[in-house]
């Protein structure tokens, strides 16, 4: 087993799944229920959430449960030759799965002092192993064949969301639409090429309706109070979506095909979400890639657009490597971090940064750092985080720009590494009215602009220059 383990490690440590990469995309279909529009600004003010793929993979240090899956992708290889051994041992992991240093409390203080104000955990993932206490299944945390059931929080989702709720954030369950696991889904009479469903479901349309029912089970499960108030249902693995087969021939004979849809696989979200919301009133939910109104908001995927989006999106970045646990994962430094918050807020959107639980139920010292370094930079410049909306002209090389309500501006300009502050901060396509009081966030002296063409110039003062109130990013803020 150690030998695999270091092979395992050499060949998937590089490799990230690119499940669905999100583009900014027209087909957006609007929420039409009053709870959710309501929530859903309210989500737009938050921000900055965080994410978290925790599973029995974390032992092996690998790119979630892919390996398991049969496609012929970096992310999914295995140094096993035989894939029934290989798969036997995977699912084996649930026998040693024992995380005795989880701690969601130390998690939710951390998460907090960065300035975050929603997180997203996988409850389940592809592989099916659920993080949870259902009742529908023994491949879960809870079972007696794991040996973290006897803790006294065996239950990992009810105390993540139980620490972090305490902590004032909205909470949001990560589901996995495909179960690997699942008899109904992969069903042992056939081989399981890919990631989908591995039988005709017209054929055998009772198997199907099985696994329909064990998916709206476990989801009601999660929302039906015992883990308390749900904001966010993020369900994954979009190509669980019902089809009609002029769009599977049209996605077959597209140029850019992956073999990710071949049937109808109707999960009958729109009854699912009926359901969810009369357990959870107002519950924002995100059906990854699957274009229609139970997206109700978009999630580009290790990347930011290039241009504001006007609809509700969020991307979904890896903080350490990967989107799961690695020994010698190297988190994103500060910088990098509060820039690319900023670069997301001044395009309307929200971050969902990454960070991956290990084995025994820790994070990286890595993690904790860059969650402090951008929790000081936000104690002295969150006002122009949360609650902002975008504004033309978004972005000007290093200067951003974003609006709260009709009489506030801030300007953000991006250090590089080692640079020193600009006597001028400049814009050339948005002027500011002339009567706009002016103030760098972190300090008390008012600034002195002057319109310059159709932008406007802003004057930094010797004083301020030379002790900077943060690093990495210099706010503005003008009110008129």
């Amino acid at each position: 087993m150690k030998t695999i383990l270091k092979s395992i490690l050499l060949l998937l440590i590089i490799f990230q799944p690119i499940t669905y990469c999100q583009e900014p995309d027209s087909r957006y279909v609007p929420e039409t229920d009053p709870l959710v529009l309501e929530k859903l600004e309210k989500w737009q003010d938050l921000k900055f959430g965080l994410l978290m793929h925790w599973g029995t993979y974390s032992q092996w240090g690998i790119v979630e449960s892919w390996s398991i899956c049969a496609e012929d992708e970096g992310w999914c290889r295995r140094n096993n030759p035989n894939y029934v051994e290989y798969k036997k041992e995977y699912e084996n992991l649930q026998t040693t799965f024992n995380p005795v240093q989880f701690d969601p409390a130390k998690w939710a203080k951390a998460a907090k002092n960065a300035g975050m104000k929603y997180v997203i955990f996988t409850t389940k993932h592809h592989d099916g192993f659920s993080m949870f206490d259902t009742k529908l299944t023994d491949y879960r945390i809870t079972s007696t064949k794991t040996p973290f059931h006897t803790n006294p929080k065996a239950n990992i989702a009810k105390e993540i969301f139980s620490a972090f709720s305490a902590e004032g954030f909205w909470t949001g369950a990560y589901f996995s639409k495909p179960d690997w696991h699942n008899e109904n889904y992969w069903w042992p009479n056939f081989a399981t090429p890919d990631r989908n469903v591995n039988y005709d479901v017209t054929r055998y349309p009772e198997r199907w309706e099985n696994f329909v029912q064990f998916t709206h089970g476990q989801i009601m499960e999660l929302l039906g109070g015992d883990y308390g108030k749900i904001d966010i249902l993020w369900l994954d693995g979009g190509w669980v979506q019902k089809m009609t087969k002029e769009e599977i021939l049209e996605e077959i004979t597209s140029s850019d095909y992956k073999f990710i849809h071949t049937q109808s696989q109707d999960i009958r979200m729109d009854e699912l979400v009926k359901k969810a919301r009369q357990k959870q009133p107002g519950l924002i939910v995100v059906d990854r890639a699957v274009h229609g109104k139970n997206q109700n908001y978009l999630t580009p995927e290790n990347r930011v657009p290039e241009k504001a989006l006007f609809y509700p999106w969020e991307s979904c970045i890896i903080a350490g490597g990967s989107w799961s646990w690695l020994p010698d994962a190297h988190y994103m430094n500060g910088r990098n971090a509060v820039q690319l918050l900023v670069d997301i807020v001044a395009k309307g959107g929200n971050l969902l940064l990454n960070i991956a639980p290990g084995p025994e139920g820790q994070w990286h010292d890595g993690a904790y750092k860059l969650l402090d370094d951008i929790g000081r930079w936000m104690k002295v410049n969150s006002e122009s985080i949360y609650g902002t909306r975008a504004l033309a002209p978004y972005k000007e090389g290093k200067v951003c720009i974003s609006k709260k309500g009709d009489n506030t501006v801030f300007i953000y300009y991006l250090a590089e590494n080692g640079e020193k502050m600009p006597a001028k901060i400049e814009m050339v396509t948005y002027t500011l009215p002339a009567d706009a009081r002016i103030k760098m966030l972190g300090t008390n002296t008012f600034l002195k602009h002057t319109k310059s063409g159709n932008g406007f110039t802003i004057s930094i003062p010797d004083k301020i220059r030379t002790t900077p109130p943060v690093d990495y990013v210099w706010v503005i803020k003008a009110t008129f």
